[in-house]
């Protein structure tokens, strides 16, 4: 199939899921380098991927190339993980892409390498019905369950459980370290069945402190208060840890001129007027400090204009600014002043 080609500037990988990644690979290499590659995949995945490339008539000649990069980027990881294990693959990519974009190239192909191979059904399910479905689990099945979804998605799902069950399932994922692939074999078959899903290949993931940071940036504030107070209450000091991880609103405080700018620029103006709504003085006059005159007048006026709003519309609002700080961070365009390194 032609690939058509319209030129775009600076494509954003992290949009497209992974079918779509794969398929547009598939139509950059042709024919018969794909054929070689999809060799090695399901009957099932396969024909998911030959679906895609069949309904994508457009894709950008930048957004091809961006994800071969990706693909190639990867390919490099994987290699240097399996050769050298965890170190190694470290000082590969540091070399080779520097250390802020390798950072979080790293920590993206461990998450991949790991969790490719299991829980799919579960990842694409509804957050409501898994939700649903797990409020009668054990706090630790549950954890070893949302250990291996995406953020996102365990986020979603946090929402639909109790304060409570939220708190020691928060607690003990954060507690938790390897998986037995024969332990989450047993329990995931036993959710499926439950559920009448098809189980799927066992696989093994950590959790851990910044597992539950990544989750909890994703969550309303009220409801990230409400399940931090259960942990502390809980264990104090695992507390701190995952606050010292996390990045909320409040934070932006913390970000440097630069890179207050390159956020806003991504910042739709009606969701940041929103976000600032219930925001404290000093992070108003930092985000309007670093805009010009005339945008702070619109700014403002928008504020303004916009009357009573819900405070859950204001919170989605800053988890949504929030969630943008934090792709910025993975992709390396901007740097957040944690995690005790010292910048050079």
């Amino acid at each position: 199939m032609a690939l058509t080609l319209a030129r775009q500037v600076k494509p954003d990988t992290g949009e497209l899921n992974g079918v779509k990644k794969a398929a547009i690979l598939c139509m950059v290499l042709g024919a018969e380098s794909a054929a070689k590659i999809t060799q090695k995949l399901s009957p099932e995945d396969v024909e998911t991927i030959s679906f895609e490339i069949a309904r994508m008539d457009r894709v950008s000649g930048d957004m091809a190339e961006a994800v071969l990069n990706e693909w190639l980027e990867i390919m490099v990881a994987a290699d240097s993980l399996a050769s050298g294990g965890l170190e190694y693959a470290k000082e590969v990519l540091e070399k080779a892409f520097g250390a802020s974009k390798s950072h979080a190239m790293l920590r993206r192909i461990q998450l991949q390498l790991a969790d490719n191979a299991g829980l799919q059904r579960l990842r694409n399910a509804d957050p409501v019905q898994l939700g649903n479905m797990m409020r009668g689990e054990h706090p630790q099945t549950v954890a070893l369950i949302l250990a291996h979804l995406e953020p996102q998605h365990t986020a979603n799902i946090l929402k639909e459980l109790t304060p409570l069950l939220g708190s020691e399932v928060v607690f003990r994922m954060a507690r938790m370290e390897k998986v037995s692939p024969d332990m989450l074999q047993l329990i995931e078959r036993s959710i499926l069945a439950e559920a009448d899903l098809s189980p799927t290949p066992g696989m093994s993931a950590s959790g851990g402190p910044a597992a539950v940071a990544a989750v909890l940036n994703l969550v309303a504030p009220s409801l990230e208060k409400v399940i931090m107070e259960g942990v502390a209450a809980l264990d104090l000091g695992l507390s701190e840890q995952i606050k010292n991880l996390m990045f909320v609103f409040e934070d932006l405080v913390g970000l440097d001129d630069r890179a207050l700018q390159r956020l806003l620029r991504d910042v739709d103006s009606r969701e940041l007027a929103l976000a600032l709504k219930s925001a404290s003085n000093e992070v108003r006059n930092k985000i309007m400090g670093v805009m010009s005159q005339r945008a702070v007048m619109a700014l403002k006026e928008e504020i303004e204009m916009m009357g009573p709003s819900r405070k859950t519309d204001i919170e989605k609002a800053q988890t949504n600014i929030v969630g943008m700080v934090r792709k910025l961070e993975d992709s390396g365009e901007i740097i957040l002043n944690g995690g005790g390194d010292d910048l050079v």
